[in-house]
């Protein structure tokens, strides 16, 4: 089929409406923003589709500027012709896209999850649903070219990846004693047209909820049951990556999310229950015991999983809508469409515990650093200017230990540094830590993930108070004024874009007085020639070069 917008379900409202309940809605809403691209040329999913998505990340493109790409003309690397649009970065390709799905302003973000998790909305269980207008089953699903064949699965890492993935994934399971559901984003590989291998992470401590549920059957010795949706919500799809309370159903966040409860429909062939309007859900049975090798998959650590043993699953039906989308995200290497899920939803939340449920002072802002490191081994804070020391140390100590995983490195620094410029990050640890007093190396951490790669069979915890302890003298830049002033003059003459970051403008940090305000007051006023004369007059004999003015002079008032 060719999409095109009418096929994107029900028509989009005005910006502001809400977020979206049926993805192929939200899919128009990103069209009309001119957030999608459109590619109707063949494009090959196994050698050319992640590629070409992944130039946005890679290429220098403006986080803002990022789009989601719809393929209408999806062929594979045996010339076979899909019926089916594949649509990649239609989650995360950028905040703003986030954003849109949840039907928020970005910055209120963090708020509305704040809101969702402490009041969440149960869902609903309907009848009839989109997401089972088709149904596969029996010899649909076992037929050569059948089944998981049919489907425009794309390989993410051409060149690596032992087989196509399903990566935007919502795997649900059911607890096998309290009988509640848990979501996860889980890789599943292609095996057969009836086969997945699925990583549900047995690390860290504890296990994601998937696992967890798993070692339940394993000791029952009974298959579990597993659907895997693919195109739900938004803001259903957010709430996989989570790290909520394992006992708790992130449909009702999601329906809090929504402000009305999401609908749920029975499975056709295991007993879950799973979003009515998801374009396409996977059912199937994961073996308790026997485990398959899985992998080369290029992960979000920056690494290419190397084989390991992880569930198998066999698939009982695939149901779907009359014309569905297929759709995948851009993980590996960040920054990715993955870690954009992440970032925008952990940085508030880690903000909100930090200040709001510690009371830590002084405390501003959490970044965690995106490119290669996949934002939880890597965490700035940004503190306010004159912060007490005690409390500095106290949210490095918490943030460190906040969630298994997150914090290897955390690094405090004043709220004049950009805490998501890296150079500014780094200026500050040049200049505003003494190593021997402001680094803290605590033992015994559980790795992040991908330590499996870095040979130790342990791992520790770097605390660094980088922030501002006394009074400094300036930023050697041109004071704010001058550099807005050239910025536009560079505007005029049309000189090639700029992309800015900070700091770009001078500013005081405290080492400074009057006189020297005078001094800089007469040379940009062509009157430098003043203040020779009084410094003239100030002239002093028996001193060593370079001994500063104020330890001989004791007043700070202009001449």
């Amino acid at each position: 089929m060719t999409a095109s917008t009418e096929s994107f379900g029900r028509p989009a409202a005005a910006s502001g409406a809400g977020p979206r309940l049926d993805f192929q809605s939200h899919l128009a809403d990103l069209e009309r923003e001119g957030l999608l691209v459109r590619v109707d040329r063949p494009i090959n999913k196994d050698t050319e589709l992640h590629p070409l998505v992944r130039w946005q990340f890679l290429g220098g493109v403006p986080e803002d500027e990022r789009r989601a790409f719809l393929f209408t003309n999806v062929v594979d690397a045996k010339g076979r012709h899909y019926d089916m649009p594949v649509v990649v970065g239609a989650l995360a390709a950028s905040p703003r896209i986030y954003a849109l799905g949840m039907g928020q302003k970005v910055e209120d973000i963090g708020p509305a999850w704040d809101r969702a998790i402490a009041h969440p909305i149960p869902p609903i269980l309907v009848e009839a649903a989109p997401c089972q207008e088709v149904v596969w089953r029996g010899d649909e699903l076992t037929q050569a070219g059948s089944g998981l064949a049919r489907l425009p699965v794309p390989v993410s890492t051409p060149g690596f990846d032992s087989a196509p993935y399903l990566t935007a994934t919502l795997c649900i399971t059911r607890d096998p004693d309290s009988g509640i559901q848990n979501m996860g984003m889980y890789r599943a590989a292609l095996k057969a047209t009836d086969r997945l291998g699925v990583r549900m992470v047995a690390r860290p401590a504890g296990g994601a909820g998937g696992y967890v549920h798993w070692q339940k059957y394993n000791a029952r010795k009974e298959p579990m049951p597993i659907a895997i949706v693919l195109g739900a919500a938004p803001v259903v799809c957010f709430t996989a990556p989570q790290k909520l309370a394992i006992d708790m159903d992130e449909m009702g966040v999601a329906g809090a999310l929504a402000g009305e409860p999401i609908r749920m429909v029975k499975c056709v062939s295991v007993d879950l229950q799973v979003p009515a309007d998801s374009e396409i859900v996977i059912e199937g049975l994961i073996d308790p015991e026997w485990l398959e090798p899985e992998a080369p998959f290029g992960e979000s650590n920056g690494y290419v999983a190397l084989e390991a043993f992880n569930m198998k699953m066999q698939v009982t039906a695939i149901t779907m809508k009359k014309a569905p989308v297929f759709a995948a995200i851009i993980s590996q290497v960040t920054p990715s469409e993955s870690s954009v899920i992440k970032k925008v939803a952990y940085e508030p939340f880690f903000l909100a515990h930090l200040r709001d449920h510690l009371g830590i002072k002084g405390i501003k802002r959490v970044v965690m650093h995106e490119r290669l490191t996949n934002l939880r081994p890597v965490i700035f804070l940004q503190f306010a200017a004159g912060a007490p020391q005690t409390e500095v140390w106290r949210g490095l100590h918490s943030c460190a230990n906040f969630q298994t995983g997150c914090g290897k490195i955390v690094v405090a620094v004043s709220e004049d540094i950009d805490p998501s410029s890296v150079d500014a990050v780094l200026w500050s640890l040049a200049y505003r830590s003494n190593p021997i007093e402001d680094v803290h190396i605590a033992p015994y951490r559980s790795g992040v993930q991908g330590s499996q790669y870095g040979g130790g069979k342990g791992d520790s915890t770097m605390l660094i108070d980088a922030t501002q302890k006394k009074p400094l003298p300036p930023l050697a830049l041109p004071a704010r004024e001058y550099m807005e002033h050239a910025r536009a003059l560079w505007d005029e003459l049309k000189l090639p874009t700029l992309s800015v970051s900070s700091p770009w403008h001078g500013y005081t940090l405290g080492d400074w007085n009057d006189t020297w305000d005078v001094f800089a007051a007469r040379a940009t006023g062509g009157d430098w020639e003043a203040s020779g004369k009084e410094t003239l007059a100030r002239q002093r004999k028996g001193l060593k070069p370079e001994t500063p003015v104020k330890s001989v002079e004791k007043t700070d008032k202009p001449t």
